[in-house]
């Protein structure tokens, strides 16, 4: 999705560059969870899958190394996270969505015996014994808990000769989800993210004195971890960036002015003045402007239309039937074509979310 939003956003500064006056703003939209739930699963269990809290106070896998031409110290760490506070971390981030109507945290780990993790997962009967104690209709399952860390000490010049310190983790957390009378997991869901810490001082023994001690960070790092898979679970709200033109015109100023307003429905009548009123690219901006304030109205389907209608007009702007397949694949020879096509994409993205969102909200009967 970041990717995506990248390319969209370099692709309006491409479309605008030619313009007196971009104007941009932010967009929060719901976006559907990777697993789909029937609404008859309504109270989960969180369950700690892993064996008793590991021991890192002897890192195998460290290496301490230079790297770059100001690195004073580069440190590389493989960690074990803290398997309890993962599992606490993640009843507390799922309690929170209130997607659930309850959630449930086991209080002891199941693998406290345990000296490594089980490749295995729970069995069919661990799954229907532990969802009738809980009373429970399913169960997620913290299976592990891994942890990548790189330390570096940094003489930094430009900082008036200070040195900055920096510790950036990558988590790891893995969890099972296991519905009853089934043999094996529902679905694995691997997820992955970045937690960072960062002090800045005189000297690099003072940096390091400053920065996050390995017990607290991988502490840290496991609370952390318990949030990152919440969204591959239910719904959540993402923001993305849009723009739209100003124009040199009257009705495209005026516009400008009630779409700041958020007064999109005034916006919209003047976007589709100039749009009757104009033709070649003052008629494709107005047009790409039309998709966003339907898109800003919720009106999805409409939104595409204009987009389409932009894109349409943009490949004669671009005079693309006169190009090479080639010359295609560079954005900045085909700005507005490449603008207005990758919005319609992320149009058609977003309707496929609504139609796994109404799959998925279905059990709060739309009342969200």
């Amino acid at each position: 999705m970041t990717k995506f939003i990248f390319y969209l956003l370099f692709a309006c500064s491409c479309l605008f560059q030619s313009c007196e006056s971009v104007e941009g703003l932010s967009i929060d939209y719901l976006v559907p969870a990777d697993v789909s739930f029937p609404t008859s699963l309504k109270r989960v269990g969180i369950v700690n899958n892993m064996p008793a809290i590991p021991d890192n106070t002897n890192i195998a896998d460290s290496i301490k190394e230079p790297n770059g031409k100001f690195d004073i110290e580069r440190q590389r760490k493989y960690l074990n996270g803290n398997p309890s506070i993962t599992t606490e971390s993640l009843a507390e981030a799922l309690a929170k969505a209130n997607y659930f109507d309850e959630v449930v945290i086991c209080d002891s780990a199941l693998r406290s015996n345990d000296n490594i993790a089980r490749e295995a997962g729970l069995s069919k009967e661990e799954v229907e014994s532990l969802r009738k104690e809980l009373d429970v209709d399913f169960l997620i399952s913290l299976e592990n808990i891994q942890l990548y860390a790189v330390q570096k000490i940094q003489y930094m010049p430009e900082w008036y000769g200070n040195f900055k310190g920096t510790v950036d983790v990558k988590v790891f957390p893995s969890i099972k989800i296991y519905v009853p009378n089934r043999n094996g997991p529902m679905v694995t869901i691997n997820a992955n993210d970045s937690i960072f810490w960062e002090e800045e001082a005189k000297t690099p023994e003072k940096v390091k004195a400053l920065l996050i001690k390995n017990k607290e960070m991988v502490n840290q790092a496991s609370d952390f971890a318990g949030s990152v898979p919440v969204k591959n679970l239910v719904p959540h709200w993402e923001t993305a960036e849009r723009y739209y033109l100003i124009g040199n015109s009257p009705t495209m100023r005026d516009a400008g002015y009630y779409a700041r307003q958020k007064n999109w429905d005034r916006a919209i009548e003047l976007w589709k003045e100039t749009y009757n009123a104009k033709k070649g690219k003052q008629q494709m901006y107005a047009a790409y402007n039309l998709a966003l304030g339907y898109e800003m109205k919720d009106s999805i389907d409409k939104a595409q239309e204009w987009a389409m209608e932009a894109q349409r007009i943009a490949k004669k702007v671009d005079k693309i039937d006169d190009m090479y397949p080639k010359e295609l694949l560079v954005p900045n020879l085909v700005p507005n074509y490449y603008a207005a096509s990758n919005y319609v994409k992320e149009l058609e993205r977003r309707k496929e979310y609504i139609l796994k969102l109404n799959m998925q909200m279905g059990r709060f009967k739309d009342d969200f």
